[in-house]
């Protein structure tokens, strides 16, 4: 009786022992963000090329990845075009009938010039036809058509006659360089306004 007894206590305490098997450990480390490892990884970014688990506010939670995908590389194409700009205006450079109000105006100061000039309304028509256009596509995504986020069917001629895993490291490298561009224009147009000099700003 007593030996029945203690085997029973014993397999009640076993119970509420911590499990020690490595299945259970990986599974855990698995459900872990890679990026912030003592958050849980957001499960909606699973699947997408260059997911690193990065959604601190769990936005993904709340709408869908591929709306969320084209923004990044949205804003991350026009990053690269906006550093490249900034960087050209004050190395010099001007387009073919550039204003001669806004001549010595630097990247950092065109803003006021731009306004005082009246440029910024053509800037902002210009900007609202190519995000209506662009909303067709992403539209017509979000009802599930098949496009993906990003794709306007410019360049896919570069993708050709490649297998999927060159693909994906193709587009692993214009994510990366998305997300770089977005720090680095920020980080330009900071270090031109806090330094008041020209490239490279310091």
């Amino acid at each position: 009786m007593k030996l029945a007894v203690l085997a029973a206590a014993a397999g009640s305490a076993a119970a509420f022992a911590p499990a020690s098997n490595g299945r259970a450990a990986t599974s855990l480390a698995a459900d872990k963000s890679q990026a912030i490892p003592f958050l849980p990884a957001p499960s909606n970014c699973d699947g997408y090329v260059g997911n690193v688990g990065f959604d601190p506010l769990r936005v993904s939670d709340y709408f869908p990845v591929d709306y969320l995908r084209e923004a990044e590389l949205k804003h991350g194409r026009m990053c690269q075009l906006a550093w490249l700009g900034y960087v050209a205006v004050d190395l010099g450079l001007r387009v073919p009938g550039y204003p001669e109000a806004m001549s010595g105006a630097t990247s950092a100061t065109v803003h006021d010039a731009a306004v005082e000039f009246g440029a910024l309304g053509n800037i902002f028509i210009w900007i609202a036809i190519a995000e209506m256009t662009s909303w067709i596509g992403v539209s017509q995504m979000l009802q599930g058509s098949g496009r993906e986020p990003g794709d306007f069917g410019f360049g896919k001629q570069y993708l050709e006659g490649k297998s999927e895993e060159q693909i994906n490291k193709i587009k692993l490298q214009e994510i990366t360089h998305c997300r770089a561009a977005m720090m680095a224009f920020a980080g330009v147009v900071t270090q031109s306004v806090l330094y008041e000099k020209g490239f490279p700003y310091f």
